[in-house]
């Protein structure tokens, strides 16, 4: 699922918002009467639309605003979706944004200044960063050079967890570039300069401190939910082929001994030190490259990763915005870096306080009112290069950490028409995106619970579907 083609998603993606439910029930993206296919529970569909495709500017993933659609009534609005605000199963503490795309207006405010935890909603202001910071076409680079010694190579650490471990597929995300392709570039050039015999070294100096987050919960690295943090990883250091497999101790090592492993393959010798067939060093300032491979681009890449909630892709681009502004490649540089990107487009950033980019960090504050004011950003038409963040927002009932969810009769006729990102730790349930409402306007809103009860995260999800679903069906006039 991870990898694969997503032609049905593609076509589902022009219907968003757009054609709505109606659009996707012709395509068969969901149950409907224009369809014989029986009602699936969970439409086993991919889970990664930008695995094929460049991503779309924002206004081939929004529909065109109408300026001439009405306005909801933030009175009745606000009385139609109080109630269900007010749901048991999210808590004592919630809060509601809900503004219009085209102009900005505060349509509902529910405590939308408190400072609340995100869960992964917060991968929507590391998406706008990453952007703003890198470059929508930038791409990371993993490169060997020579050493400091005849006899020496140096593989160098770019940022890219998403390597494979042959062949890349130009065609992919994940998996792009292959650390197979580099070996055999790195062989091609040895050999023509009839160097048979090289030891293996790796600079993966990049980022620096920690590679996990105190704010990780013990187990997360070993349920796969992340990696250990490093600047170079195949497949993010997975153990298996399962999506959630745990993952590799220290990713950059074990990428760089496939990388060796690959190179003994093509024909090279690679000595081994005693410690292995690979240790850690430096590479020399001005070295001669010899092989390199890039990833898919940094729009690309955003977009997976809002798909797929890819919290060690959020936590490595969130890096990598820390760099580009001369920042060290730690956790807490990172954070200060994504917070900073977005406080440099104008947007208030009061009350955000990042630990780490992914929302996997429990210390992680912030308040609903900025997810919809980062929303209304990329919906606004002036930042073009943000159009990824939309495009890579989950499809309700279609696409990625959405694709399970409003099955339910209370919340089906939603499905095809919220956009959204989902967020979920123990006793947090978010959702953040876009909606067209019963007139054809375009909404943006946030709904945010933090004080969810034991075992009710799936409560919670599914009265946060209901309040999408009401506000999506209300004119509200």
């Amino acid at each position: 699922m991870r990898k694969a083609a997503a032609t049905l998603v593609t076509a589902a993606t022009v219907l968003v918002l757009g054609g709505g439910y109606a659009g996707l029930d012709a395509v068969d993206a969901v149950p409907g009467p224009l369809t014989t296919t029986a009602p699936p529970t969970a439409p086993t569909l991919p889970t990664a639309p930008a695995a094929t495709r460049p991503a779309q500017p924002a206004d081939d993933v929004l529909p065109a605003l109408d300026p001439a659609a009405p306005v909801p009534d933030p009175a009745v609005l606000g009385g139609e979706l109080a109630p269900l605000l007010a749901d048991p199963a999210l808590g004592a503490s919630v809060s509601a944004s809900v503004v219009d795309a085209l102009t900005g207006q505060d349509l509902l405010s529910s405590a939308v200044d408190v400072a609340r935890t995100p869960a992964s909603t917060t991968k929507i202001l590391t998406g706008i960063a990453a952007l703003r910071a890198l470059g929508d076409t930038s791409r990371a680079t993993t490169r060997v050079v020579d050493g400091a010694t005849p006899d020496e190579v140096v593989l160098v650490a770019g940022g890219d967890v998403l390597l494979a471990a042959g062949a890349g597929n130009p065609d992919a995300v994940d998996g792009h570039a292959g650390i197979g392709d580099l070996a055999a570039q790195t062989a091609q050039a040895l050999l023509a300069a009839g160097r048979t015999t090289v030891a293996v070294r790796l600079d993966d100096a990049a980022f620096t401190g920690p590679t996990t987050s105190p704010g990780w919960g013990s187990g997360d690295v070993a349920a796969g939910f992340v990696m250990p943090i490093a600047p170079l990883a195949v497949d993010e250091a997975r153990l298996t082929d399962a999506e959630n497999a745990p993952r590799d101790a220290d990713p950059a090592l074990a990428a760089a001994r496939l990388f060796a492993t690959a190179l003994a393959a093509h024909g090279v010798t690679v000595l081994d030190s005693g410690a292995g067939p690979v240790v850690r060093a430096a590479a020399q300032p001005g070295a001669a490259e010899l092989a390199a491979v890039s990833s898919a681009t940094t729009a690309e890449q955003v977009e997976l990763m809002l798909t797929t909630s890819d919290n060690t892709l959020a936590e490595v681009l969130a890096r990598r915005v820390a760099l580009a502004g001369d920042r060290p490649g730690t956790f807490d540089d990172a954070s200060l870096a994504v917070v900073d990107q977005v406080a440099a487009l104008g947007v208030d950033v009061s009350g955000v306080s990042l630990q780490g980019a992914s929302g996997l960090g429990r210390g992680t504050r912030i308040p609903a009112r900025v997810l919809t004011d980062v929303l209304t950003l990329v919906a606004g038409g002036d930042h073009p290069e943000f159009g990824p963040v939309a495009a890579g927002l989950p499809v309700a009932g279609v696409t990625g950490t959405l694709h399970d969810r409003y099955d339910q009769p209370d919340t089906l006729a939603a499905a095809g028409v919220v956009r959204a990102k989902t967020g979920t730790l123990t006793g947090v349930s978010s959702l953040a995106g876009y909606l067209r409402d019963a007139d054809g306007r375009l909404l943006a809103f946030a709904v945010m619970s933090d004080s969810v009860a034991p075992g009710g995260s799936l409560s919670a999800r599914r009265a946060q579907d209901r309040f999408a679903t009401a506000l999506a069906a209300c004119g509200c006039h």
